[in-house]
């Protein structure tokens, strides 16, 4: 994997990918995707999500976020970041339009969306940021710190996922409503990902570990062969 240094951020990308192409002296406008998460352990949920809306959404590129604490979730992530970060370096390693970074990592308090979108947004000011979210979260958006700050420094990609239980869309964008524009609606709503992919959880994958069965076909077999040999999420 290769790195560079962008104002305060540091982004890891694949081999084989131009680090210019995400540097700062480059000349065109990107279109970026922010996949926040804990990612514990990535799995091909994570990935067929981030390529269904690189081609839905005609992005340049997906950043995985990697989450330190989530102020929604009083549990902290199992594994530690950097364990979790070479998990997803051998996650991405073969995906130029693939990349991670560490802001929250390297921020070590609790991961709220709109700092990070904050900062993206400070050290690449002239580019679309584009927020990933499931429709089943939109419920919780009120909750955020600062949602109408978050609306203004990026659009909400906002991915329908038939096989979760969760709000219809008429009642997700009703909740907007009290934060976001016609407008602005109407932009998430025609950016509407529909997804088919198999649901897999980072959560099953570790249960599955804890009680001795296979995670095969879950997870890149890089990243399998990692949590064996580090002997992760072992009961």
């Amino acid at each position: 994997m290769n790195g560079f240094l962008t104002g305060r951020l540091w982004y890891i990308v694949p081999e084989g990918a131009s680090i210019e192409r995400w540097g700062r002296k480059r000349e065109s406008v990107l279109n970026i995707g922010v996949f926040g998460g804990s990612f514990d352990p990535v799995h091909y949920g994570h990935l067929l999500l981030a390529q269904q809306c690189l081609e839905s959404a005609a992005l340049d590129q997906v950043l995985f976020v990697p989450a330190a604490h989530s102020p929604l979730r009083p549990r902290g992530p199992i594994a530690d970041g950097k364990t979790r970060v070479e998990m997803l370096q051998l996650a991405i390693a073969d995906h130029p339009q693939l990349a991670i970074s560490t802001l929250e990592l390297d921020r070590g308090e609790i991961s709220y969306t709109v700092d990070t979108l904050r900062a993206l947004k400070q050290a690449a000011p002239d580019d679309n940021f584009y927020l990933l979210m499931g429709l089943d979260s939109l419920l919780d958006f009120p909750r955020w710190r600062e949602p109408h700050e978050i609306l203004r420094l990026a659009r909400l990609l906002v991915v329908n996922r038939p096989a979760i239980s969760g709000p219809t869309a008429a009642e997700a964008w009703q909740v907007l409503r009290g934060y976001a524009t016609e407008e602005q609606i109407d932009a998430i709503r025609s950016s509407l990902v529909d997804s088919q992919q198999f649901e897999f959880s980072s959560t099953d994958i570790r249960q599955r570990i804890g009680s001795g069965r296979g995670i095969r076909y879950r997870t890149p077999r890089a990243v399998e062969k990692y949590i064996e040999t580090q002997g992760l999420y072992r009961a």
